[in-house]
């Protein structure tokens, strides 16, 4: 298993503190970092397809950047069952969006992609990281990141791309989502991808049931604490809707309320749809937890009551 090394301040492994990734550099023992969705695809679980044309996905993009986004993910296949999608249809939706992006601004740009051809097309128009949903079962993949300066975020799951899962099952599924995110990420290593350049995201909802993702959130520290900046992506998934009775649209609070609890047990980017209410989610608990200062003070530190 891996040794994530002496812990840094606050708490946080090591691994998990002061991160450059792209042209941003992030202390993750004292900061919450807000990553974008932007889907190219018509068939996306919450947008359903709305970001689909070349046009809605660039504005989306620079939205989210306007709004606080640390991080802007973008995808052109989902991971979700449906037909496959070529690799080159994948190319021409994500890179020409990536590059209008990187254009306009240094926002870390990741591209959300199982394709070890995709990957490098993408590293090569700018992307700064790779998101792969399949937690780097291809070793092409491997292979793409370690020949870079890319990073990449190993996330688990179960099927292949694009496939139905039925009736996952896990005697505990932390456990074993963690370790099956400790040997990706040793192989990373092994192939020459630095630890420092590895991010892990435990993959809410992908192969899971509802109270299997309920239970990662409760004890997302077990994930954080392997060492790595620890993603949560929590937003708008079933398990809210299925916890709350809300349909996709209607799923904010919820969201924000798992994201609330991932960052205090130790998730340090979360990769939201809704982007502002998400900043100033992570932005307030940053300061209750003590690892930042507020905005200003004025509110009973004079003579009077103001």
């Amino acid at each position: 298993m891996t040794n994530p090394g002496p812990e840094g301040e606050h708490g946080m492994p090591a691994l998990a503190g002061v991160r450059t990734i792209g042209a941003r550099t992030f202390d993750f023992s004292r900061q919450v970092a807000v990553m974008a969705i932007v889907n190219r695809t018509p068939d996306s679980f919450y947008d359903r397809g709305s970001t689909f044309g070349f046009d809605a996905a660039v504005a989306a993009a620079l939205a989210a950047v306007a709004d606080g986004a640390d991080m802007v993910d973008i995808g052109g296949a989902p991971f979700a069952p449906g037909p496959e999608i070529s690799v080159q249809s994948e190319i021409d939706r994500v890179v020409p969006v990536l590059a209008a992006v990187r254009a306009a601004s240094d926002v870390v740009l990741s591209v959300d992609t199982f394709q070890p051809q995709v990957a490098r097309a993408s590293i090569d128009a700018g992307a700064d990281l790779i998101n792969d949903t399949t937690g780097l079962r291809n070793p092409r993949m491997i292979d793409v990141i370690a020949d870079s300066a890319a990073g990449v975020v190993i996330t688990h799951s179960l099927a292949r791309p694009r496939t139905a899962f039925a009736r996952p099952q896990y005697a505990d599924v932390v456990a074993e989502v963690a370790a099956f995110l400790t040997g990706r990420a040793d192989a990373a290593i092994d192939a020459g991808i630095p630890a420092d350049r590895i991010l892990l995201d435990p993959g809410h909802d992908l192969n899971k049931n509802t109270l299997h993702s309920l239970e990662l959130t409760r004890r997302f520290g077990e994930i954080a604490g392997l060492g790595y900046p620890a993603l949560a992506a929590v937003s708008n998934k079933d398990f809210i809707g299925e916890t709350l009775d809300r349909g996709r649209g209607d799923r904010v609070y919820g969201s924000l309320a798992a994201a609330v609890v991932a960052i205090v047990n130790g998730a340090r980017i979360l990769r939201m749809h809704n982007v502002a209410p998400a900043v100033e989610a992570a932005r307030m608990t940053e300061a209750i937890l003590g690892l930042r200062q507020p905005a200003y003070l004025r509110h009973n530190m004079g003579e009077s009551n103001d």
